[in-house]
């Protein structure tokens, strides 16, 4: 099970960016996918996760009404489109995966589940 990021960049303050993460060595439709962060000095943060169903798609409050997730598994990729972006917003983005969910509609943006991890892409915003 491999999990690739990618898509970050430098950008400024209200721009956008695309991440994507391509799996492989799996069948994505059986697992459900998040998006995380980190940046320096503070804890990684659930940004985004989607369950294998895709009936339920969940946010982090920070990023509601400006992030969308999106999964295509026949091409094996998820996307985070990422718009209005903030400094806040800086930070390594990971994508996990998890397939211990009991029901398929369910994913969540606690850490715990997920046991495949990428190896993260850089988001810089400047004011």
């Amino acid at each position: 099970v491999q999990l690739q990021a990618s898509g970050g960049g430098l950008v400024q303050t209200g721009g956008s960016l695309r991440l994507s993460c391509e799996a492989s060595g799996f069948t994505l439709d059986y697992y459900a996918i998040a998006w995380f962060r980190q940046a320096p000095g503070k804890e990684r943060e659930g940004v985004s996760c989607i369950s294998r169903s895709d009936g339920r798609l969940l946010y982090a409050d920070s990023v509601k009404g400006r992030f969308t997730m999106s999964r295509d598994n026949a091409k094996k990729l998820v996307y985070l489109q990422m718009n209005s972006l903030k400094v806040e917003d800086t930070a390594v983005y990971y994508c996990a995966a998890a397939n211990t969910f009991e029901l398929w509609d369910l994913c969540s943006l606690n850490s715990g589940p997920y046991g495949y991890w990428g190896q993260g892409t850089q988001v810089t915003v400047s004011s």
